[in-house]
């Protein structure tokens, strides 16, 4: 088996791995880390990942709290600008057919 060069094992590693910066959060609570929609009222730790550890960054009070945290809304657009959304084009999801999903007609 050939040997794979250098810098193409160093790309490939860097894509694998996480980005600095990147958050997450975990609960706070008595017993084994368990999934967050299981408790939304327990507090939650956010983390930060720094390259080399998982860093604490703050503590807030729920599972909603957390999710505002990890992902904010986008700043809002400017005055002049106005938003660039249209119509959806082609066919309308929502129109009635005859998809095998379809609920039969009476």
């Amino acid at each position: 088996m050939e040997d794979e060069p250098l810098d193409r094992w160093v790309a490939r590693r860097q894509g694998r791995l996480r980005k600095p910066g990147e958050k997450k959060a975990i609960t706070l609570g008595a017993g084994p880390q368990r999934a967050a929609h299981l408790d939304p009222n327990a507090p939650r730790l956010i983390l930060e990942w720094d390259g080399f550890a998982w860093q604490a960054l703050s503590t807030v009070e729920n599972y909603a709290a957390a999710c505002r945290a990890l992902s904010p809304s986008p700043e809002s657009a400017p005055a002049d600008q106005t938003e660039t959304t249209g119509p959806i084009t082609g066919r309308n999801p929502l129109a009635p057919g005859t998809g095998r999903h379809r609920k039969p007609r009476d």
